[in-house]
């Protein structure tokens, strides 16, 4: 699968601050990226870094597989880009606005505006001022905006920030249409987790300028679901049991006496069964589950005990 940003070792520093150390991120073609983190962690500097508005300190990235400052340049043509809200002149209407960033950024061809806000929903209020949007419309339409040179790659910072459920639901299922329909591949930023879990593909944590994890959303999923948490007198005696009597594999030893079982089949009565008839004393066994909350505080709580 293609890589539309490969990230190396990047890193940025202000004099004594370290905003971003060593991050290592890997974004293929088709995915929805959830660039998750607390507010300073990073976010930020990383895609300004990604989109020319700033400069790395150290390591390097790939766009489209280019490297080189000049193919950067080219290829971020193919980008479109939401860095902290754009700024459009409350007086003029949505079409006016939307006129005045063409022509300033050298876009051919005037119908691009409709096609362009038919996509967001917003063609019925072309002619309404800015001012009279609501704040779910003035997202959409910075998105429409970032979408008018038909990009292959959209960088989104906190779309969704400050908007009411409705506004969350209508940018989400345009974001989801424009990556199904249209192929673009997304990177988006945000420190809602559980929102992002309703769009994103894939993942990646930043906490205080460092890459946590990445991982797949079915390997998020598969972290945060259901398990049997059984506490014994030896773990790797039962662990080695679990798979050669009962064809278990998907279980955990969490030390000398836990062992977490995933497996979907698990009974708890079989593996009480199977620990008392070999002499492995049981001293508890919880059914637990992780939310996707729960799983993200646990991996902001390692990353501040590094």
């Amino acid at each position: 699968m293609k890589e539309v940003i490969k990230t190396y070792k990047l890193s940025k520093s202000y004099k004594n601050c370290n905003a971003l150390i060593d991050v290592n991120i890997n974004v293929n073609q088709g995915d929805i990226y959830g660039l998750v983190g607390n507010n300073g962690a990073g976010k930020t500097t990383l895609l300004k870094i990604l989109t020319g508005q700033s400069q790395l300190s150290r390591g390097s990235f790939e766009l489209f597989s280019k490297s080189s400052e000049k193919d950067l340049n080219l290829v971020r043509k193919r980008t479109g880009v939401i860095i902290e809200t754009p700024s459009f002149y409350p007086k003029l209407t949505v079409f006016k606005n939307m006129e005045y960033y063409r022509l300033q950024r050298g876009i051919p061809g005037k119908e691009k505006i409709d096609k362009v806000l038919k996509e967001v929903g917003l063609y019925e209020a072309k002619k309404k001022k800015f001012e009279d949007l609501s704040l779910g419309m003035k997202q959409r339409l910075g998105l429409a905006l970032a979408m008018m040179n038909e990009p292959d790659l959209l960088i989104l910072d906190e779309p969704i920030n400050g908007l009411d459920p409705s506004g969350i639901i209508e940018i989400r299922n345009l974001l989801l249409k424009l990556n199904k329909e249209k192929n673009i591949t997304i990177l988006i930023s945000s420190h809602i987790l559980t929102e992002l879990s309703n769009i994103a593909t894939c993942y990646g944590f930043l906490n205080k300028g460092r890459l946590v994890e990445e991982l797949s959303a079915k390997d998020l999923e598969k972290k945060c679901q259901s398990f049997l948490e059984v506490k014994v007198t030896n773990s790797k005696k039962l662990a080695a049991l679990l798979e050669q009597n009962l064809g278990y594999k998907e279980f955990k030893v969490i030390s000398e006496d836990v062992i977490q079982v995933f497996d979907i089949n698990r009974s708890p009565e079989e593996i009480s069964e199977l620990a008392i008839s070999n002499k492995i004393g049981l001293m508890a066994l919880d059914e637990k589950s992780i939310d996707l909350e729960s799983y993200y505080m646990s991996l902001m709580g390692v990353a501040e005990n590094a």
